[in-house]
């Protein structure tokens, strides 16, 4: 059975924890009010609604979320209102787009290292190290992503219907 009052409080939750992380907060309340969302799709309005908020703030929380393939907005035919629903594999689809700044950060970082004179001042081994961390991270990336569409799949095969 359904229990709002702990939906609710798991949507705040997340959006806390994400926030801490530097997740927009509202964006990560709108994120998880569609995630536990029995619907496919919510209006603006639905969201405000669910979460006691004016419309303006769902539209700056859905315009970032959009921004960063998260969420996609759909016209609905005979409908004024447009509707928002996630991205499918939302979370993977957001992983893979964020790739290239790993390599960002890794090449930014290598150069920060050769600046502060190299591995062997201090400066210079906290920079390798993150540049060595980000590089390694990426290497290792490909492989996650692709063991992981392997075991969604061999999941979705298994499952009934």
């Amino acid at each position: 059975m359904r229990d709002e009052a702990a939906l609710r409080a798991f949507v705040e939750d997340m959006a806390r924890l994400l926030g801490d992380w530097g997740f927009p907060r509202m964006a990560g309340r709108v994120v998880f009010t569609l995630m536990a969302a029995d619907e496919r799709s919510l209006s603006a309005g639905d969201l405000a609604d669910r979460l006691g908020v004016s419309a303006a703030a769902i539209s700056g929380a859905v315009r970032y979320l959009s921004h960063i393939s998260m969420v996609v907005r759909e016209h609905v035919p005979g409908d004024r209102r447009d509707r928002y629903r996630l991205v499918d594999d939302s979370w993977y689809e957001v992983t893979v787009a964020k790739m290239t700044l790993l390599k960002t950060l890794a090449d930014a970082a290598g150069e920060g290292a050769a600046a502060a004179g190299g591995a062997g001042t201090t400066a210079g081994a906290r920079l390798a190290g993150m540049r060595d961390f980000y590089n390694w991270v990426q290497d290792r990336m490909p492989t996650l992503l692709d063991q992981w569409a392997e075991e969604k799949a061999a999941a979705k095969a298994e499952s009934p219907g």
